[in-house]
């Protein structure tokens, strides 16, 4: 892919900055909202079955119209910041790293925690009681672990280039070399 110009490289990476940080607090949102419906019970017809139909409800906006959306932006906007930029998909530890975990935690997104809430909605709608092996405050706390591990090295870009990075990086010092003795000869 070819070099994204200074504006374009900055309106993506400002893109990638927005919708990441909007995955991570609405992930943070789906875990109060996990809490609040597992500490407020399930089945009856009381406040707290009402609490947790209503958050459970929630959670199902919540995945539907922005986590999935802010998800997949996530990804294809980062995918053209390291195709478009030095960094390069290949090229550092850390954009190897930040990748296939962004491509799990949206493959996890799409299909098994949204599959988990479309269920708690579901029953709550049909008035049937959540099934308990639906836990849905440990997958947005994992989830939300992950995005505060993919921010951090997002920021400290550690871990140094991969081998292919290490090999560009050699061949690209090698160059002026060869110009130099070309001109002299």
């Amino acid at each position: 892919m070819q070099q994204l110009s200074r504006s374009a490289r900055r309106a993506i990476l400002v893109v990638h900055v927005v919708v990441s940080v909007g995955w991570l607090g609405l992930t943070l949102g789906l875990l109060a909202l996990g809490i609040a419906a597992s500490t407020a019970g399930g089945g009856g017809a009381d406040a707290a079955s009402e609490l947790a139909a209503a958050a459970y409800r929630s959670m199902k906006i919540f995945i539907d119209w922005l986590i999935i959306p802010l998800a997949l932006l996530t990804l294809i906007s980062g995918l053209v910041l390291s195709l478009g930029t030095p960094w390069g998909l290949a090229r550092h530890r850390w954009v190897v790293t930040k990748f296939w975990l962004t491509l799990g935690a949206v493959t996890a997104t799409v299909l098994a925690l949204r599959t988990q809430i479309g269920a708690a909605a579901g029953a709550v709608v049909a008035g049937r009681p959540v099934p308990p092996e639906t836990d849905l405050v440990v997958a947005p706390a994992v989830a939300l672990a992950l995005y505060v591990f993919l921010t951090a090295i997002s920021v400290l870009k550690p871990w140094g280039p991969t081998a292919r990075g290490r090999r560009l990086r050699e061949e690209r010092a090698r160059r002026p070399e060869r110009a130099g003795r070309a001109a002299v000869r």
